[in-house]
């Protein structure tokens, strides 16, 4: 068995080629959410993974093995519901309504522009379909969001700009700093050399 305790995210900061020559390692949600677990790479080797406590591993992120050997993580396609509005009767609007009645359970969900996808639950199904959303189980691989408070509350990519969230911060605490807040006196004991009454 081969240890592995390292993640890289997305490969970052690879060279394209060594990702090329990577061996791969297909795993569904189910184990990609833990943090320690088994598995079998492309080239055979069997695999002991072990990361720090809470890590999520996600489709392109890349494992290093002790032997400093790189093994290239695939989301599995895996049994999923997929739900889209319906284009005769609904809105994208309808896949807002969705999203918010399932978060409210807890249920883990990937979200698109155009779909939402959950594991397979008749009863979210069944749910959804009275929302009159469209649900179709199919097999296709399974991201869900980590949630607001994983990993700094969002995953980062590149999507052809730079930002820091470190230069939204002053803004804001600005903008608060302005609203007036009322706050009670905060008492405190009296003794000796205190110099003053009330």
């Amino acid at each position: 068995m081969i240890q592995t305790s390292k993640l890289i995210p997305q490969g970052q900061g690879l060279a394209p080629v060594l990702l090329k020559r990577a061996a791969t390692v297909e795993l569904d949600w189910d184990v990609r959410q833990k943090s320690r677990f088994d598995a079998t790479d492309s080239a055979g080797r069997h695999l002991g993974v072990f990361l720090p406590r809470g890590t999520v591993v996600r489709g392109g992120d890349v494992l290093v093995a002790e032997d400093g050997s790189l093994i290239k993580v695939i989301a599995a396609t895996q049994a999923v519901l997929k739900i889209t509005h319906c284009a005769d009767h609904g809105t994208p609007y309808d896949l807002i309504r969705a999203a918010y009645h399932l978060g409210n359970r807890h249920v883990p969900i990937e979200l698109k522009p155009d779909h939402l996808k959950i594991e397979p639950d008749h009863v979210l199904a069944d749910m959804l379909r009275a929302m009159h959303l469209i649900v179709n189980a199919v097999d296709e691989a399974f991201e869900p969001e980590s949630g607001a408070y994983a990993s700094g509350g969002h995953e980062h990519h590149d999507h052809g700009h730079a930002h820091s969230h470190a230069e939204a911060a002053p803004t804001a605490a600005k903008k608060l700093s302005s609203i007036p807040i009322a706050t009670a006196a905060v008492p405190h004991v009296h003794g000796p050399g205190c110099k003053h009454d009330h």
